[in-house]
């Protein structure tokens, strides 16, 4: 599907996050929600799961979680009844640990090896799996350089839509959101791609 990125992205910036989403479920059949309970994850999840209750709700866990991330995960689950598919690296942390040494320091060449384990193939089998024509990510303004040339809606390599519904929204606009839905946050947490929050792990560079 070819869309007028421009043209939607002008109109869209006006809207609210419930109405992007309500746009978004005119455009495709097929969505999925990601994510990876990291802050500020229940603002999307929500938006989402109002609009399409039985959405699948793909979680990649790396296993390199903090305890404060699983027990929020396990929190949002309940509470929000998700339809949550779990996708889990095919190696364990205990064999990766012997071959690799631990976690690979982001300058080392086994770092890229260790990205795909623990999130690309994960996320590519989800992919495989669900087939989605639409993908609601949590990506905002500011990230990173990388999703600064981004936008509320783009497209992958793939033709999957993506909508990122608070792209433009700040951390104080989402504690709003949170605070008005009686939603749960946390901030412990830790995503062993990527160390550093500016950095891209390839998810959303294909």
């Amino acid at each position: 599907m070819s869309l007028d990125l421009i043209k939607i992205n002008k109109e869209l910036r006006k809207e609210t996050p419930e109405n992007i989403v309500k746009w978004a479920s005119g455009q495709a059949d097929k969505p999925i929600v990601t994510t990876n309970f990291r802050p500020y994850e229940a603002t999307l999840i929500h938006a989402c799961v109002n609009a399409f209750p039985s959405i699948p709700v793909i979680w990649c866990d790396s296993g390199y979680n903090t305890d404060a991330t699983y027990k929020h995960a396990e929190t949002l689950i309940s509470d929000l009844s998700l339809n949550i598919f779990l996708y889990v690296p095919q190696q364990s942390a205990a064999h990766r640990n012997i071959v690799m040494g631990g976690i690979p320091d982001i300058d080392s060449d086994l770092h890229a090896i260790f990205t795909d384990q623990v999130k690309l193939e994960p996320f590519k089998r989800a992919i495989k799996e669900h087939q989605p024509n639409l993908w609601f990510t949590n990506l905002r303004k500011g990230q990173t350089q990388f999703r600064d040339t981004l936008d509320i809606v783009s497209q992958s390599g793939d033709g999957i839509i993506k909508v990122s519904p608070f792209f433009h929204w700040t951390d104080e606009d989402l504690d709003v959101y949170l605070e008005d839905h009686g939603l749960p946050n946390e901030h412990d947490y830790y995503d062993p791609t990527k160390v550093h929050g500016n950095r891209e792990c390839g998810l959303h560079t294909q």
